[in-house]
């Protein structure tokens, strides 16, 4: 991909933004504004009895609490199985025997250069949760089939949580 004119527009806490020219074939060369993101992990909890731990939490961004696969973002030079290890404990008290990769998800790469490395946790240990202190956290397990009937109806619309189950549900 050849670029030019490359300027960082903003630089927040937790995303920046970057505008540069991307040359596209005959086609010239065209403005892109790209929020760049550190990355995340998300983790799937599936419990021996098929029931899946999800966590509802107010999500200002959309004005309401969405039910969702634990998650953080990723610190500076993180391993990502570390990070969802890590998230697992803090937002539901769980340990995990097994942390299997589901892959990976581009939230939406037409704006964001964000990747989710997303995770099946098996074998779960109940703990003590220590979320963030600004996290006001709900611990809901549910059937797993209804977490995918949830997804599939649109009562779920997180995209790591919908990915998750469904190649949760469908890996080999």
């Amino acid at each position: 991909m050849e670029t030019r004119n490359r300027e960082i527009l903003f630089k927040g806490l937790v995303v920046g933004l970057e505008q540069f020219e991307v040359k596209i074939g005959a086609k010239g060369w065209h403005v892109f504004q790209i929020v760049r993101h550190p990355g995340g992990v998300g983790v799937l909890p599936l419990h021996d009895d098929g029931t899946v731990s999800l966590i509802r939490q107010l999500r200002p961004s959309v004005d309401r609490f969405l039910l969702e696969i634990p998650a953080g973002r990723l610190d500076p030079g993180e391993d990502p199985l570390h990070c969802g290890i890590r998230e697992l404990g803090e937002e539901t008290g769980l340990v995990a025997a097994n942390m299997e990769s589901l892959g990976v998800v581009h939230t939406s790469p037409g704006v964001f250069d964000e990747q989710i490395h997303l995770y099946l946790a098996t074998g779960l240990v109940q703990g003590q949760a220590e979320p963030e202190h600004y996290e006001d956290i709900e611990v809901v397990r549910i059937p797993m089939a209804e977490a995918l009937a949830m997804a599939v109806a649109g009562d779920i619309t997180d995209s790591k949580t919908m990915v998750s189950l469904f190649r949760a549900y469908h890996r080999a």
